[in-house]
């Protein structure tokens, strides 16, 4: 216990923090369209998802292992730069969470991290080639893997079930869709926690508390485990209204294709240690679904702020945690107050924002638009 200086108590507090953003961000992955086709009450949906996440956190952790030994050389890594890199993450969480765009949670905790440790430790203190190999490349490709597979599913879903009755078929699919966005929910938390636990166990290592390629420890899979099902539970209203009404037209075969062949790429990608998007993943999963019904309509222009939100993710959250860190790097502990305060400020007034026009339970499936409003006469449009 030495070894657990405020520092380091101060990044771990910040990194569950982030761990339960990335829960209420992400709750939409699991259970945005069986909330969608009304296969699960909206309470109940994230009250499954975010008890499936925390037993999820128990299943593996090789993703962790990928953030604390593989994207950055833990032995040039210092809390203060965990902590820049953990606010990059957290803000950027926040404010895609309030145009209710459905980013990368992941994304912007490698960005942070990425451009934290790059600031601190110089170029050479982050592995560019593991970036690509368990980062980028799974980035591209598990949105299109899951795309095509939820594509194949739901036209052959509808083809058999061409000749039968339309409510026994929907009621099926609904039931199926309860088993299928709950096993959603078991993988997001078998790779989305494991990225909070190998935060903190970077940490432990750089304080000296833990051995060089040293695993999470019990305590800190449990934490990281509560934090993101408690943040799960609250409900990501926003993101998941884009991704259950805003991206196409859904029905529950189509929930149930997309949610299968989404499980099938996280758990295979845990497994393997890719620490991908679960967000990109089920997205990809919704589009693939829309495309395979004959005349579902697929809104392109939602899609489109998507993918574009996908791609400034990495690169805006490492601007940020290189920002932090150079404050952090020469301001010591000075320079960690300031950024903590004003991260604090930032993350409250984007609250406030949001307050001026809620998504919650009771109107999540009326409409897939969202204004934020600034003064009576600007209104800004996204989806969300």
């Amino acid at each position: 216990m030495d070894h657990i200086t405020f520092l380091v108590a101060v990044v771990i507090v910040t990194a569950l923090a982030f761990d339960f953003t990335n829960g209420f961000h992400d709750t939409a992955n699991a259970m945005a369209t069986s909330i969608a086709t009304g296969a699960l009450r909206p309470r109940t949906a994230v009250l499954i998802s975010g008890v499936l996440n925390v037993v999820g956190a128990f299943l593996s952790t090789e993703v962790a292992k990928t953030i604390s030994g593989g994207i950055v050389d833990d032995t040039l890594v210092t809390p203060g730069m965990i902590f820049a890199g953990l606010v990059g993450a957290i803000l950027w969480n926040l404010a895609t969470w309030l145009l209710g765009l459905p980013s990368s949670s992941s994304h912007a905790l490698f960005g942070g991290l990425i451009g934290a440790v790059w600031v601190g430790a110089g170029e050479h203190g982050v592995h560019f080639d593991k970036v690509v190999e368990k980062v980028l490349l799974p980035a591209v490709a598990s949105p299109l893997i899951a795309g095509v597979a939820a594509l194949i599913a739901t036209y052959l879903a509808y083809r058999i079930t061409a000749r039968a009755r339309q409510k026994p078929v929907t009621k099926g699919f609904r039931l199926g869709q309860i088993a299928s966005a709950s096993l959603v929910s078991l993988a997001h938390g078998t790779n989305d926690a494991q990225k909070t636990m190998g935060v903190i166990t970077l940490t432990l290592i750089s304080a000296g508390a833990l051995g060089h390629d040293a695993g999470p420890p019990l305590w800190v899979i449990a934490s990281a485990g509560l934090a993101i099902g408690l943040g799960t539970y609250l409900g990501g209203w926003r993101i998941i209204r884009t991704m259950g009404k805003g991206l196409t037209d859904i029905q529950s075969p189509q929930g149930f294709a997309a949610e299968a062949a989404s499980t099938t790429v996280i758990l295979t990608s845990a497994h393997l240690g890719f620490a991908l998007s679960t967000t990109q993943v089920c997205s990809g999963g919704i589009l693939g679904a829309g495309l395979g019904r004959r005349l579902a309509e697929v809104r392109w222009g939602t899609a489109g702020r998507m993918v574009v939100a996908w791609l400034v993710t990495l690169p805006a959250a490492a601007l940020v945690g290189g920002l932090s860190a150079s404050v952090v790097t020469h301001g010591g502990n000075f320079g960690i107050v300031v950024i903590a305060l004003l991260a604090l400020a930032v993350a409250t007034f984007i609250v406030v924002m949001s307050r001026r026009n809620p998504v919650h339970a009771s109107n999540v499936n009326e409409t897939h638009e969202v204004s934020v409003r600034g003064a009576a006469s600007t209104q800004v449009s996204t989806a969300a």
